[in-house]
């Protein structure tokens, strides 16, 4: 019995790991790099019938070109509130509508701005790596109260700790690798 305890305690760690590693991704998706990307409108939402809803629900984006990106809504009397949308997030970006589609310019970004957007994605990486190892501390104590309560050996607690670190080393890999994509992608000029 007692393996089972400390093997679901280590389950547990590994998915809360893992989806702190997608939060990131997906919050660094939403950082533009120099090229127009979809993902930067992720977060976009539109008041469409009274209630806002997310820009993917209302609308394709596609970005035909480096420096573009094509709004195609599903209904043509949405055009108006998804141009709002977009200039409501805050992106920095003037969607123009020619009564079909919504082409959006993305501008290029300056050097200085390409380093905030660095710092912002060293921050969001360091947020996730202290969640990380929040994680890790929970789960460690878990695997201690386990060993007291079911009169576990010593051994067994170390052997799941050590599963614990190699687990934690790992998804902390993760991090480092999407930080060093997303901060190449953000310094290619």
């Amino acid at each position: 019995m007692e393996p089972n305890l400390i093997e679901l305690a280590l389950d547990e760690a590994r998915e809360g790991m893992k989806q702190a590693v997608k939060h990131l991704r997906t919050e660094i998706g939403t950082i533009r790099t120099g090229r127009a990307s979809p993902a930067m409108l992720q977060n976009v939402t539109v008041e469409y019938y009274g209630s806002q809803t997310p820009l993917e629900q209302v609308a394709s984006v596609s970005a035909p070109q480096a420096d573009l990106l094509l709004v195609q809504p599903f209904d043509t009397n949405a055009l108006h509130d998804i141009e709002r949308g977009i200039m409501q997030a805050n992106l920095g970006l003037n969607p123009s509508n020619d009564g079909q589609t919504i082409r959006v310019p993305v501008p290029p970004l300056s050097q200085e701005r390409r380093q905030e957007l660095v710092e912002k994605t060293r921050t969001l990486g360091e947020e996730t790596k202290v969640s990380i190892r929040n994680v890790r501390q929970n789960t460690k104590n878990e695997i201690q109260e386990i060993q007291q309560s079911e009169n576990l050996s010593e051994d067994v607690r170390y052997g799941a700790e050590e599963e614990l670190q190699e687990i934690t080393d790992e998804h902390t890999q993760k991090v480092d690798a999407l930080l060093e994509r997303k901060q190449e992608e953000l310094l290619d000029v």
